[in-house]
């Protein structure tokens, strides 16, 4: 394993040689240091280390930098190497600055320059911050790897499952001569794939989701049979109840059925969040969240499939697919929606052999010089669009509607116009796909001109509205006739409390029909769709449920 790196940055040319002298000299022989004069070159240095396994102990910024300060490089460093210290530096003390570091990057320390000496002024600042890193220190990338073919629907299946839990995987064509090696040395066949290679040499061969998530070190047991809180669903929602549940105090287990993020965690940027002025991207979101989830020591369980929900007693238990159960003083239910499936000869023998649900990043670089369909009107599908634009030919939007105007935010269709290879075809409508081992052709029927027409197309993303994932609920709870479930003011009739309540006052504003059992985010009939309203419903869940275990 190489030395793991020390980073300095400053635009100033004489205080940046100064600072890389003085860590060099003490640290040198034990790390290497890497010096850069803004913020973007060092950002570049950084995803140049993270691709080559490489590790990051400490990284110093100077504050008052142009173009970008060291706050704001701090905190996209973050997303790169989040076990890393940081220290930022400036010249005079600076209260603004210092109170950003804080609440922003989490800064472990502000140190003013200049420090002579160093050895009492900035080596024991560098001695602590690297003690502290010593104690959780980046791991050396590992990366599992992936046999399959390019257009099996079970490859695409595992590697979106990677990819959304942000698990390092390389893809090997099962047709090339790398992929067949793999192949004869775990000694399976084609009928293997897609084979998974972990990092510790193991081969799992048509593995599930499940078999996979043990074998890279996800966690998919719980540690404990009973807890103060479940929160179903990994959403933005659900992840905002588990950040606020388990910092105020709850025992509190998240379980996720595929991959943590939901929707949300498939965008490839999001920019009307409050606080990211240059927007983020859902998986920088999602690991942020996550992270932060665990910092309050939050469990995640992933590929845990609820089947049922139980009252016992004061007890809400949660049955799993596997026939094991949960029990827990309360419930979140905060699973989110699914896209609804395209009803078109076609497109379900094609699904994840060129027609995808959402924005399957992972097809991105194969899209390369190829014409992309995407279907739907919404922010989801604007986004998509402008994702697929860098690496397509061209990408075409085929929305039902009349315009794009009444489904998708301002700044994305200004965004979409904007960019010369993207086309919105509206009144139309994707009624057939083609194809053999793969999608080839779609069919479109434009309702103002009455025409179908078949046009060439090897990726076509759908995202044409979504529908909650509830039918497990069964008669659990109140739901409205499309699924969505019922809270609060809603389970009122004419002031009458719903069937079967059994406590002296009506319920909680987010509360479902069986007391202790609460819905936010998507999932929640009524609900303002948008990530910020579903953390915030996160969170208020939370409120909720101490209200819920202080009367019960």
């Amino acid at each position: 394993m190489g030395r793991p790196a020390m980073l300095t940055v400053d635009d100033d040319p004489a205080v940046s040689r100064a600072v890389a002298r003085d860590l060099r000299r003490r640290y040198g022989q034990d790390y290497q240091v890497l010096r850069a004069s803004s913020g973007d070159e060092a950002l570049d240095a950084l995803r140049e280390l993270k691709l080559r396994g490489g590790r990051l102990a400490v990284m110093l910024a100077d504050y008052r930098m142009p173009q970008m300060n060291g706050v704001e490089f701090l905190e996209q460093a973050m997303d790169l190497f989040p076990q890393a210290r940081r220290c930022l530096l400036t010249a005079y003390a600076d209260t603004d600055a210092a109170i950003q570091a804080i609440n922003v990057v989490d800064v472990d320390h502000y140190l003013l320059k200049p420090w002579d000496p160093p050895e009492e002024k900035f080596y024991p600042v560098v001695d602590a911050l690297l003690e502290a890193w010593k104690a959780a220190p980046d791991r050396e990338v590992e990366e599992v790897k992936v046999v399959g073919h390019r257009w099996s629907a079970p490859s695409y299946r595992i590697r979106d499952f990677l990819a959304r839990n942000l698990v390092p995987y390389r893809w090997f064509a099962a047709d090339e001569p790398e992929g067949r090696r793999l192949l004869d040395a775990a000694g399976v066949g084609p009928e293997a794939i897609p084979l998974v290679i972990t990092t510790d040499g193991r081969a799992l061969p048509a593995p599930t989701a499940a078999q996979v998530a043990g074998a890279v070190g996800m966690s998919t047991a719980p540690v404990r049979d009973f807890y103060d809180l479940i929160i179903i669903g990994g959403g933005p929602a659900g992840l905002g109840a588990a950040v606020y549940g388990a910092s105020e105090g709850l025992h509190t287990v998240l379980v996720e059925r595929k991959a943590i993020g939901g929707q949300a965690g498939q965008s490839s940027r999001i920019e009307n969040y409050l606080g990211f002025p240059d927007g983020v991207s859902g998986a920088q979101l999602t690991e942020r969240a996550r992270r932060q989830a665990g910092k309050f020591a939050a469990e995640v369980l992933t590929t845990r499939d609820v089947v049922g929900l139980d009252v016992r007693g004061s007890a809400r238990v949660v049955r799993f697919d596997d026939g094991t159960e949960l029990s827990a003083h309360a419930v979140i239910l905060a699973t989110g929606v699914a896209y609804r499936p395209l009803a078109a000869p076609g497109v379900e023998d094609l699904t994840g052999r060129g027609v995808y649900y959402g924005s399957a990043a992972t097809e991105g670089p194969a899209c390369a010089g190829t014409d992309v369909y995407i279907v739907g009107g919404a922010n989801s599908a604007g986004q998509a669009a402008l994702f697929f634009a860098s690496h397509a030919r061209t990408v075409t939007l085929v929305v039902r509607g009349d315009s794009l105007e009444r489904s998708m935010s301002y700044y994305l269709i200004q965004q979409l116009a904007a960019i010369e290879n993207i086309s919105v075809r509206t009144r139309c409508e994707v009624v057939e796909a083609h194809g053999g081992d793969h999608l080839e052709a779609v069919t479109l029927c434009d309702s103002k001109e009455g025409t179908r027409t078949k046009v060439a197309a090897e990726h076509m993303f759908v995202f044409i509205g979504a529908e909650p994932r509830t039918e497990w609920l069964d008669s659990a709870v109140q739901r409205d006739p499309r699924g969505f479930v019922y809270t609060g003011p809603d389970l009122l009739t004419d002031g009458r409390r719903p069937a079967g309540w059994d406590r002296d006052r009506d319920p909680f504003y987010l509360e479902c029909s069986v007391p202790g059992v609460f819905a936010a985010g998507d999932v929640r009939a009524n609900s303002v769709k948008r990530v910020a309203s579903a953390v915030g419903e996160g969170a208020m869940a939370v409120t909720l449920v101490h209200r819920y275990l202080e009367s019960a």
